[in-house]
C-alpha cells in the first residue's frame, strides 16, 4: 500500500513521538514502582523493629495501623502461620485468592518475625499514577498528530505548488527557467531547476522532431511521387515481360516506402493529431501483403497460405497495419528455410505461423527491443523491425504475443483493438 507522502511524514512523526513518550512513560512507572517498593520496605522494617523492640519486648500491643499485621515466634499471641513460615528474608509480596500483602521477614537470634501490610493503599497510588501517565501519553499523541499534520502540510505545500506548476507547463509554450525563479535556493528550488533543465531538453528534442517530421514529409514524399508517376508512364510503354516484372517490383517498393514514411510520421505525432490515411479492413490489407510476398515465398520453396476470415466491419489505418503485417511476414520468410509460412486471420486479429528454427526463451525476453537480433540473424537488418511493430501496437492499443520453441517454429499473434 502506497501512502501519500504527507501521510508518511505524519505517520513517522506520530510513531517517533509514540516511541519516545512510551519509553518515557514506562520509565516513569518503573522508576516510581522501584522507589515506592524501596520506601515501603524501609517503612515496614522500621515498623517491625519498633514493634519488636518497644512493644513485644515490653509485652505491649504492637502499635501498628489497621492495615498491618505482626507475626513472630517470640510471642504465642502472634503465632506465625505455617503459610508465612517459609517466606524469604527481606521484602516480598504475598498473594491470596482475595487479598494481596506486602511482607517483610526478619530473622534475628534464631527467631522469625513477619510483618504483613495490605497493598490497597499503594495499589491506589499506583493506579492513579498509571492513569496520569496514560492520559499524558494519549494527550501527547493527539498533540503530535495535530502538530505533525501542520508541519507536514507546511513541508509539502511548496512541493504541491511545484507539482501544479509543472502540470501547467506545455513544451514550446513556457519560457526557459519558468519554475526556478519562483522558488528559494533550497531542495525545492533545486528540484524546480532540475525540471527547468529537463523541460529545456524536451523542448529542444521536440523542435528537432518537428523539423525532422516536416523534412521527411517534404523531402521523401516528393521523390516517391515522382517514382510513382514515372512507373505509371512506363506501364503505358511497350515493355517485355521481364521488364514489366521489374517495373512491378519498383511500384511495390515505392508503395512500401510511402507506407513506411506515413508510419514514421504517425509515430512521431501525437495520437490526437494523427494524419489522415486510407483505412481498410484486416482482410483487404492481408490480401495485399499476401500477393506481395507470394512470389518470394514460392522462390524460396515455402508453402505460403492465407486462412481464416477477419471481421468485415472493423477498419484500421492501412499503413500501420500493413507495416506490422509486412515485418512479421518478412521475418517469417527470413528465418524459415523449408516448410511453411501461414497467415491466419480471425475475428479479433491475426497470427503468422512459420516452421523456422524457433526462438529461445532468453531471446523472447528481449525480442522487441531495438537493435536486438536473434542468434540465427539473416540479411543486413539492424534489428528494428520487431521494435517498430511493438511501437505501432502500443500506439494503436493492439496486443502482440509470441510463442515459440527451438526447432519447432514460431507464432506471432496480434490482437487488434476494434
Amino acid at each position: 500500500m502506497h501512502l501519500p507522502f504527507i501521510r508518511r511524514i505524519l505517520l513517522a512523526y506520530v510513531l517517533l513521538t509514540a516511541i519516545v513518550s512510551g519509553v518515557f512513560s514506562l520509565s516513569i512507572v518503573a522508576i516510581v514502582h522501584l522507589v515506592e517498593e524501596h520506601l515501603v520496605a524501609n517503612d515496614m522494617l522500621r515498623d517491625l523493629n519498633t514493634a519488636l523492640q518497644e512493644d513485644i519486648a515490653l509485652k505491649q500491643q504492637p502499635r501498628l495501623d489497621a492495615h498491618s499485621q505482626l507475626f513472630t515466634t517470640l510471642d504465642a499471641r502472634y503465632a506465625l502461620p505455617e503459610a508465612y513460615a517459609q517466606l524469604p528474608e527481606g521484602f516480598s509480596e504475598v498473594f491470596e485468592p482475595d487479598r494481596a500483602f506486602y511482607a517483610y521477614t526478619l530473622l534475628r537470634n534464631g527467631q522469625r518475625h513477619v510483618l504483613l501490610q495490605q497493598q490497597d493503599e499503594f495499589e491506589q497510588r499506583e493506579q492513579a499514577l498509571f492513569n496520569i501517565v496514560l492520559a499524558g501519553f494519549i494527550v501527547t499523541l493527539i498533540l503530535a498528530w495535530a502538530l505533525g499534520w501542520l508541519m507536514a502540510r507546511q513541508v509539502m505545500r511548496p512541493v504541491s505548488r511545484l507539482a501544479d506548476d509543472v502540470r501547467q507547463l506545455r513544451p514550446g509554450q513556457s519560457p526557459l527557467h519558468a519554475l526556478q525563479r519562483h522558488y528559494s535556493a533550497d531542495e525545492i528550488g533545486e528540484l524546480a531547476r532540475a525540471f527547468d533543465t529537463t523541460l529545456a531538453q524536451l523542448q529542444d528534442a521536440l523542435q528537432r522532431e518537428q523539423w525532422f517530421t516536416s523534412d521527411v514529409s517534404h523531402e521523401l514524399r516528393t521523390p516517391l511521387m515522382v517514382i510513382g508517376s514515372s512507373c505509371e508512364l512506363l506501364e503505358q510503354s511497350d515493355l517485355q515481360p521481364a521488364q514489366r516484372n521489374q517495373l512491378a517490383r519498383i511500384q511495390r517498393a515505392s508503395q512500401s516506402m510511402q507506407e513506411l514514411v506515413h508510419t514514421f510520421l504517425q509515430l512521431a505525432r501525437d495520437p490526437r493529431h494523427a494524419l489522415a490515411n486510407r483505412r481498410a479492413t484486416l482482410g483487404v490489407v492481408a490480401q495485399e501483403h499476401v500477393e506481395h510476398w507470394r512470389q518470394a515465398m514460392l522462390d524460396k520453396g515455402l508453402d505460403f497460405s492465407l486462412s481464416g476470415h477477419a471481421a468485415a466491419d472493423s477498419h484500421y489505418d492501412a499503413s500501420l497495419l500493413g507495416t506490422v503485417l509486412n515485418n512479421l511476414l518478412r521475418n517469417a520468410w527470413h528465418y524459415t528455410e523449408n516448410g511453411h509460412v501461414r497467415l491466419e486471420l480471425h475475428e479479433h486479429g491475426f497470427a503468422v505461423h512459420d516452421s523456422g528454427g524457433g526462438i529461445t526463451a532468453e531471446e523472447q525476453a528481449q525480442l522487441f527491443e531495438p537493435f536486438v537480433r536473434g542468434r540465427h540473424a539473416r540479411g543486413e537488418g539492424l534489428g528494428l523491425g520487431l521494435a517498430l511493430v511493438k511501437r505501432i501496437c502500443e500506439r494503436e492499443g493492439w496486443q502482440i504475443e509470441v510463442s515459440s520453441q527451438p526447432q519447432q517454429g514460431s507464432c506471432f499473434s496480434v490482437r487488434l483493438k476494434s
